[in-house]
């Protein structure tokens, strides 16, 4: 059974920056693809950003692209996600995701099939 832990979450000032990461562990093989969602109060959640193990394909939701970057340290089985110039939109509860495969979109992190617990982001103004 896969585990995962975040770790990063915070209350940050709008235009600064915080870094998420994720730790898997508990598998005995790599999953190819680990992203991130997020889900505000009150709204759907939202696929944030995804990356294969080697990197070679990312995705990002648009209300993200310029702005956040997600990198993977596959010795470490652990996935980060870089948010700079955060706005308080950008607030919300954000969960690391992993599955076999990304997808075409952000968006498919919905269909992952394991989530961690968490963390929460608050952007003020």
């Amino acid at each position: 059974q896969v585990q995962l832990v975040e770790s990063g979450g915070g209350s940050v000032q709008a235009g600064g920056s915080l870094r998420l990461s994720c730790t898997a562990s508990g598998f005995t093989y790599s999953y190819n693809c680990m992203g991130w969602l997020r889900q505000a109060p009150g709204k759907e959640r939202e696929g944030v950003a995804s990356a294969y193990s080697g990197h070679t394909v990312t995705y990002y939701a648009d209300s993200v692209k310029g702005r956040f970057s997600i990198s993977r340290d596959n010795s470490k089985n652990t996935v980060y996600l870089q948010m700079n110039n955060l706005k308080p939109e950008d607030t919300a509860m954000y969960y690391c995701a992993i599955d076999d495969a990304c997808g075409d979109s952000a968006a498919a992190l919905l269909f992952f099939g394991s989530w961690g617990q968490g963390t929460q982001v608050t952007v003020y103004s």
